[in-house]
C-alpha cells in the first residue's frame, strides 16, 4: 500500500484525529452556507452572445426604454355568444377598480377582439421589484367575476403566470427534492443492511450540497447564476456524494471483513477507492468545465454549481468520511435491518453477475458485436433529433391562468407569440425609419403568417435613435409556421423595408428568434465541448492507469453510453407514444440545451463506474492474475457497489423525471436511462468483452508514459476467525 499517497495521508490523519476532522468539516460547511447567505445570489440577465437575438436585445437596451409589467383582463362568455352590453359594463367596473389600486400606473380602454367574442382591458403596473404586487389585481379581478357570474373574467400576464407557476412548479420541485431523500435512503438500506451505514453517505452528500449551494451563491458575484442552478447542484451532488461515500465505505467494510483494524481498513480504502474517487471527481470536473466553452450564461452557471459540489464531495469523502468510519468502527453496521442484513453479509458466492458475465467470458467477440450493435440501434433515433426551447404552449395546462392564456391568445393572437423588431439609426433618420416600419406593417397585414389584431404601437427612445415594434404571429412559438414567419421577416421583409434606410442597424429578436438562434448556437458549440472533454478525460485516464488503451476504451464506452441516452430521449420525447406513461405533451423536439449538458454530465458521472471497475481489474492484474480471470474478479467484486451506486443515481434522476416541466422531465429520463445502460450493458457486457479480447494489450503505453507503476493493491490481510462480514460481489 502506498503510504506516501496523499489520499492515504489524509485518511490516516482523519482516522487518528476523528473529532478534529469532523469538527472542521462541520465548520467548513456552515461557513460556506453562511458565505452564500451573506453575499446573496446574483442572477444572470442574459444568455450570452447567441446570434441575432442577442444583437436585438443589445439594441433594445441601448434605447433605455421603460419596461413596465402589463396584465390583461380578458372578458368572454363561458358559453354561447358574448353579451356586449354586459361585457362593456363589466369592463367599466374593471377599469374603475383597477385605477383605484396604488400599484397601477395606467388602465387602457377596453378593446374588442376581431371576432367580437371577447374584450380585453390592459393594466400597466408601476415599477417595482415586489412580485406580490400582482395579487391586488388578481383579487380585484376575482371580485368583478363574482359580480358578473354570467361572464368569464380572468387575468393573464407575465406576473400572474409567473406567480401561478411558482406556486405549482415550486411545490412540484419541493416534492421531488424531498422524495429523493427517502428513495436514496431506501436504496442504501438495501445495499448495506444497516441504518448507520446507509445514513453516512446520505449525510455526506447533503452536507456537500449545502456547502456547494453557499459557495455557488458567492461565486455568482463573478459568474451570475440562473434559477435552476440549485436543482442541478442537488441533482449532481446527491449522485456523486452518495457514490463516492459508497465506494469508500464498501471498500473499508470489505477490508474489515478480512480482519484489518479500523485505521488500516481506512488506509486501504483510501489507497484504492479514495484514489478512484479523486480520479473520477477530476473527470467530472473536467467534463463540467467544458460547459464554459459554450460561452452561455446557463451553461456557465451549471458548470460552476456542478464543479463546486463535486469538489466538495471529493474533499468530504477523503477527510470527514475516514474520520466518521474510524470513530464508528463496527458500530457503522448497526442497527441491522432483519433479512436485508443477511443478504448483504452473505458468505455465498454471487450468482447474478457471473451469469451476466458468462457470455463475455466465453464468447467475447460475439458478445461485443451483439451488444455494440444493440446500443447503436438504441442511439439511432438521435440522428433525427430536433432542438427547441420549451415555450408557453409547453407549460402544464392544469392551472387556471394557463387556460386563460390559451383563451387570450385565441381571441387576440398578437398577445401570444411575437417577434421583436429592433432598429437603431441616427435621430435624423427617424422619419425614414417610421416610413419603413409602416411599409413593413402593410406587408405583414396581408400575410397569414402574421397576426392582424396589432395591439402594440412602435416605441421610440427619448433620443430618437432606437425604435422597437412587436410583429406578432398567430402560431405557437414552437411551430414551424412561427419559424417560417421569423425567417421571412429576417431574410425578406426587413431587408426590403428597414434595410433600405441609410445608416440603419436592425435585428429581430423575441422567443422564436431565441429558440432558433440558441439551437444553432448549441449545435455549433457541441463539437468544441465534446472535443475538449474527450481530450482532457483521455489525458487523465492515461496518467491514472499508465495506459493509452484503457484511456481509449473509456472514451469509446462513454461516447457509446451518451449516444444511447440521446437516442432514448429522442425516441421518447419527439414522439407521442410515451405521453401517457410519463405525463407530458410532446412538442416534437428535445430541449435545446439538453444534448450538450447531458453529454458532459453523463461523461463525467459514468467515469465513476469505469474508474472503480478498471481499478479493481488492475489490482488483480498486478497480483499476477490472468486477464480473463482478472476481469471476472474485478467486475464481480465491484458489482455490488456499482449496482448500489447506479441504483441511487437512477432513483434520484427518476424523481426529476416526474416533474411537470418538459426540460427537467427530459433531463431526468435521459440521465436515469443512461446510468442504467452504463452500469449494466456497458460495464458488465461491453467492457469485459473488449478487455478480454485485448488481453495484455490493455496496459500498453509508450515508454515515456509508463513511469513507475502505481500500486494500490493492499497487502494480504491477517486472518480473522471472528469476522462478521464478507464482501458482496
Amino acid at each position: 500500500m502506498a503510504r506516501g499517497q496523499i489520499t492515504v495521508r489524509m485518511a490516516r490523519w482523519s482516522a487518528t484525529h476523528p473529532w478534529r476532522a469532523i469538527a472542521m468539516w462541520v465548520v467548513v460547511v456552515i461557513a460556506c452556507f453562511a458565505l452564500g447567505s451573506a453575499t446573496g445570489t446574483k442572477e444572470s440577465e442574459g444568455d450570452g452572445d447567441i446570434g441575432e437575438v442577442t444583437r436585438a436585445d443589445t439594441i433594445v437596451k441601448s434605447g433605455n426604454f421603460a419596461d413596465p409589467d402589463v396584465e390583461s383582463v380578458l372578458i368572454t362568455s363561458p358559453s354561447g355568444q358574448l353579451d356586449q352590453a354586459e361585457a362593456t359594463e363589466a369592463a367599466g367596473v374593471v377599469i374603475e377598480r383597477m385605477r383605484a389600486l396604488g400599484g397601477v400606473a395606467q388602465v387602457a380602454q377596453p378593446m374588442p377582439s376581431p371576432s367580437r367574442d371577447a374584450l380585453i382591458v390592459r393594466v400597466t403596473l408601476k415599477d417595482g421589484d415586489d412580485d406580490n404586487r400582482v395579487q391586488p389585481l388578481l383579487d380585484t379581478t376575482a371580485q368583478v367575476q363574482q359580480q358578473y357570474p354570467d361572464l368569464r373574467i380572468e387575468e393573464v400576464g407575465n406576473l400572474s403566470i409567473g406567480k401561478a407557476l411558482d406556486e405549482t412548479l415550486g411545490e412540484d420541485f419541493k416534492r421531488a427534492e424531498m422524495f429523493s431523500l427517502p428513495v436514496t435512503l431506501a436504496i442504501l438500506l438495501i445495499a448495506f443492511g444497516a441504518l448507520i451505514a446507509a445514513s453516512v453517505p446520505l449525510l455526506l452528500a447533503l452536507s456537500a450540497v449545502a456547502a456547494a449551494i453557499g459557495l455557488s451563491a458567492a461565486a455568482s458575484q463573478f459568474v451570475p447564476a440562473v434559477d435552476a442552478v440549485n436543482s442541478v447542484i442537488l441533482l449532481i451532488g446527491m449522485a456523486v456524494g452518495v457514490d463516492y461515500s459508497l465506494f469508500y465505505l464498501r471498500r473499508e467494510r470489505e477490508e474489515r471483513a478480512k480482519g484489518r483494524g479500523h485505521v488500516d481498513a481506512v488506509e486501504v480504502a483510501a489507497a484504492t477507492s479514495g484514489h478512484a474517487v479523486v480520479v473520477s471527481g477530476t473527470a467530472v470536473i473536467i467534463s463540467m468545465a467544458g460547459l464554459f466553452l459554450a460561452r452561455d450564461a446557463v451553461f456557465s452557471s451549471f458548470a460552476v454549481g456542478s464543479i463546486l459540489v463535486v469538489a466538495v464531495a471529493v474533499v468530504g469523502s477523503l477527510t470527514v468520511l475516514p474520520a466518521v468510519l474510524a470513530k464508528l468502527g463496527r458500530w457503522v453496521d448497526r442497527p441491522r435491518i432483519p433479512f436485508v442484513w443477511r443478504l448483504t453479509a452473505s458468505k455465498g458466492q454471487p450468482k447474478f453477475w457471473p451469469a451476466v458475465l458468462k457470455p463475455a467470458l466465453k464468447h467475447p467477440i460475439a458478445t461485443l458485436l451483439v451488444s455494440v450493435t444493440a446500443l447503436l440501434a438504441v442511439a439511432s433515433p438521435a440522428l433525427g433529433m430536433t432542438l427547441k426551447f420549451p415555450g408557453t404552449e409547453d407549460l402544464p395546462r392544469d392551472t387556471a391562468v394557463m387556460q386563460a392564456y390559451d383563451r387570450l391568445t385565441a381571441a387576440f393572437p398578437s398577445t401570444g407569440t411575437s417577434h421583436q423588431v429592433a432598429v437603431r439609426a441616427p435621430a435624423g433618420q427617424q422619419p425614414a425609419v417610421q416610413a419603413a416600419l409602416a411599409e413593413l406593417g402593410k406587408r405583414t397585414q396581408s400575410d397569414k403568417l402574421y397576426a392582424q389584431d396589432g395591439l402594440e404601437e412602435p416605441r421610440v427612445s427619448k433620443d430618437g435613435t432606437v425604435t422597437v415594434v412587436e410583429v406578432a404571429t398567430p402560431y405557437d412559438g414552437g411551430s414551424q409556421e412561427a419559424r417560417d414567419s421569423l425567417n421571412k421577416l429576417r431574410k425578406e421583409l426587413m431587408p426590403q423595408t428597414v434595410g433600405t434606410v441609410p445608416g440603419v442597424e436592425y435585428a429581430v429578436g423575441g422567443f422564436v428568434a431565441a429558440d432558433v438562434d440558441y439551437a444553432a448556437h448549441t449545435k455549433s458549440k457541441l463539437p468544441l465541448v465534446i472535443g475538449f472533454v474527450l481530450l482532457l478525460t483521455m489525458i487523465v485516464m492515461m496518467v491514472t492507469f499508465r495506459s493509452v488503451v484503457v484511456a481509449l476504451t473509456a472514451i469509446f464506452l462513454n461516447v457509446l453510453s451518451a449516444g444511447a441516452a440521446y437516442g432514448v430521449v429522442t425516441a421518447v420525447f419527439q414522439n407521442t407514444w410515451a405521453e401517457g406513461i410519463l405525463d407530458f405533451r410532446s412538442n416534437g423536439a428535445v430541449v435545446s440545451w439538453l444534448p450538450l449538458f447531458l453529454f458532459v454530465v453523463l461523461f463525467g458521472l459514468s467515469m465513476d463506474y469505469h474508474v472503480f471497475v478498471v481499478s479493481r481489474i488492475r489490482e488483480a492484474v498486478q497480483r499476477g492474475v490472468p486477464t480473463r480471470q482478472a476481469v471476472a474478479e474485478g467486475i464481480t467484486g465491484s458489482a455490488g457497489v456499482v449496482t448500489s451506486a447506479a441504483a441511487v443515481m437512477i432513483g434520484v434522476f427518476a424523481v426529476f423525471a416526474t416533474l411537470s416541466t418538459l426540460d427537467m422531465k427530459q433531463l431526468g429520463v435521459g440521465l436515469a436511462v443512461a446510468i442504467l445502460i452504463d452500469a449494466t450493458i456497458i460495464r458488465a457486457v461491453v467492457l469485459p468483452s473488449i478487455m478480454i479480447l485485448l488481453g495484455n494489450a490493455n496496459w500498453w503505453a509508450p515508454r515515456w508514459l509508463r513511469g513507475r507503476p502505481a500500486k494500490h493493491a493492499a497487502p494480504a490481510a491477517p486472518a480473522d476467525p471472528e469476522r462478521e462480514l464478507t464482501p458482496v460481489g
